[in-house]
C-alpha cells in the first residue's frame, strides 16, 4: 500500500502542532514547514498525498506555493487554510488551484474529515480501470468535451485548465444531465463529506467553473441555477 504523506505548511506553532497530532491518525507521516520558504521547497520536491497550505505565511504565501505546485503537478491535492472569512480569501484560494479550503478557526475533527474525503477521492481515481478498452468514454455537450480517462476538458478544441475539484464537479454534472442537485448533495457526492454551513464552497467552485466553460458566465447555459433548490446540467447537442 502506498504511504500517505501530508505536507502541512503553517507558521503558527500551536496550530501546526495540534493539526499534525490529529492528522497522524489518518496518514503515515506529517511533515511540517514553518514558513513559505521551506513550504515551497518541500512542496515542489517531495512526494505528497496531500498538501495543506496556510494562506498567510512568511516568505512565499500559500497562493504562490499553490500556483507553483499546480504548474508542476496539476493533480496534486491541495487544501488551503484561510485566516479570514472574507469571500476574497476563499476566491483567491480556489483561483490559485486549491481543491478545498477551511476558514480559521476550524475544528481539527472537521479537518480530519476533509482529509479522509480527499484520500477517498484519490483512491477512487486510482482504482479506475487502466485498460483502454475499459476506460470511460468521453462526454460531449455542445463545444465541451470531457475525457475522464485523461481528466481533460476541451472547449471548442482548446484545453481548459481546471483544478482537480473543478473537473470532478463538471464530470459529475455531465453524467447526470437534467438532474437537480442541492448544494448539500454536491458536497456529499463530489467533495465526499457533508457539513452544514459550507454550501458556499459549492457556490465558489461553480462560479469558477462557469467562468471557464460558459460563453457568458453571467448567463450560464450549461450549469444552470434552479432557484431555491440548487443546480443542474443542461446537455447540449
Amino acid at each position: 500500500m502506498t504511504q500517505r504523506r501530508i505536507l502541512l505548511v503553517e507558521d503558527e506553532d500551536d496550530i501546526a502542532d495540534v493539526v499534525a497530532l490529529h492528522l497522524a491518525d489518518v496518514c503515515d507521516e506529517v511533515v511540517v514547514a514553518r514558513d513559505g520558504y521551506d513550504g515551497m521547497r518541500l512542496a515542489t520536491t517531495g512526494d505528497w498525498s496531500l498538501i495543506i497550505l496556510d494562506l498567510r505565511l512568511p516568505g512565499p504565501d500559500g497562493l504562490e506555493i499553490c500556483r507553483t505546485v499546480r504548474r508542476e503537478r496539476p493533480y496534486q491535492p491541495v487544501l488551503m487554510l484561510t485566516s479570514k472569512s472574507a469571500e476574497l480569501d476563499r476566491i483567491l484560494g480556489l483561483e490559485s488551484g486549491a481543491d478545498d479550503y477551511l476558514t480559521k478557526p476550524f475544528s481539527v475533527l472537521e479537518l480530519a474529515a476533509r482529509v479522509r474525503a480527499i484520500f477517498r477521492r484519490v483512491d477512487s481515481l486510482g482504482s479506475q480501470p487502466a485498460s483502454k478498452t475499459e476506460s470511460p468514454q468521453a462526454i460531449q455537450s455542445g463545444d465541451v468535451v470531457i475525457d475522464p480517462s485523461r481528466r481533460e476538458v476541451q472547449l471548442s478544441g482548446e484545453t481548459v485548465d481546471l483544478t482537480a475539484r473543478e473537473f470532478d464537479l463538471l464530470e459529475h454534472f455531465a453524467r447526470h444531465p437534467g438532474r437537480v442537485f442541492r448544494r448539500a448533495d454536491l458536497l456529499d457526492q463530489v467533495w465526499g463529506y457533508g457539513h452544514e454551513g459550507y454550501e458556499h464552497t459549492v457556490n465558489s467552485h461553480i462560479n469558477r467553473l462557469r467562468a471557464k466553460i460558459e460563453r457568458d458566465p453571467s448567463k450560464p447555459e450549461m450549469i444552470v441555477t434552479v432557484w431555491g433548490v440548487g443546480y443542474k446540467f443542461e446537455a447540449r447537442a
